[in-house]
């Protein structure tokens, strides 16, 4: 019995200080970030260029005929896509943390890797909570509006979506070094996403290579599940929703299962190789 105990009791023990390893490195990127005005303007910013400009602009030239409010479905797009390209960029931190040595630091603390790089994607993601309060706030300048209970249902499933767009933003920093590098490939990953995932434009009659794309990026599972949420129950659900909201749970998590592996794998054997 005592063989046991003392068992449970390193379980346990193992299990705290890799909570307190996430918690740890989360808070000092959130740290990082808010000693940064520069950075918090720029998520307030980036919603008013990519939303209020964008958004606005093909709501006014592309939203007659859809069958459903553009506006709406634009706000929760959107939403869903700071949480992506923000994280994601947000990622980059680890290249500057590699010439630092910081990762080294971290890599010989007795931790999982995986535990660091959940922490650095939930430190990432205070970033993209801040650009999804901006982008409410010009959704409420543009007169679109969610309701609070849709609102509670998008926030309880972004850190699954964090935790995606970082899984795969993993991958990209596990092969390269530069930081320059580092920002252009974060780039080429999010941006295509937000035209392909059906952030902004419908995807429901994407064909051929299109069609493939969409459905092999993270982002258009993780939107169509907000959506989902967001439409339940409505006339428009058909219309907007691609997948059973059960299917996209299985793919976002799946994928980021994936992505997360084998970025995590790529990242410490970088780290190793030097």
């Amino acid at each position: 019995m005592s063989e046991i105990a003392l068992s449970t009791g390193k379980g346990k023990s193992r299990v705290w200080r890799e909570i307190n390893a996430v918690i740890t490195i989360a808070l000092r990127d959130i740290t990082i970030s808010l000693r940064s005005p520069a950075s918090i303007i720029m998520s307030f910013a980036m919603p008013l260029i990519m939303m209020g400009m964008l958004g606005g602009s093909l709501s006014q030239n592309m939203a007659g005929g859809l069958g459903f409010d553009y506006s709406k479905f634009m706000l929760v797009g959107m939403l869903v896509n700071m949480l992506f390209m923000v994280t994601t960029m947000g990622m980059t931190s680890l290249v500057e943390d590699h010439t630092t040595d910081f990762t080294q630091e971290m890599l010989v603390s007795p931790v999982s890797r995986y535990s660091i790089v959940i922490g650095k994607i939930f430190g990432s993601s205070f970033g993209a909570i801040v650009s999804m309060a901006g982008t409410l706030i010009v959704g409420l300048i543009m007169g679109i509006t969610l309701s609070p209970g849709q609102l509670l249902m998008i926030l309880a499933l972004s850190p699954l979506m964090c935790l995606s767009g970082g899984a795969l933003a993993m991958i990209i920093i596990g092969l390269v070094k530069s930081n320059k590098t580092a920002n252009i490939a974060m780039m080429l990953i999010t941006m295509p996403q937000m035209f392909l995932s059906g952030a902004i434009i419908p995807i429901n009659n994407s064909s051929g290579v299109l069609y493939v794309l969409s459905h092999a990026m993270p982002m258009t599972y993780s939107l169509d599940l907000a959506r989902a949420v967001v439409y339940a129950g409505t006339p428009e659900y058909s219309s907007v929703v691609l997948f059973n909201p059960a299917v996209n749970f299985i793919a976002v998590a799946a994928l980021t299962v994936i992505c997360l592996i084998v970025g995590t794998f790529l990242f410490a054997r970088s780290e190793k190789n030097r």
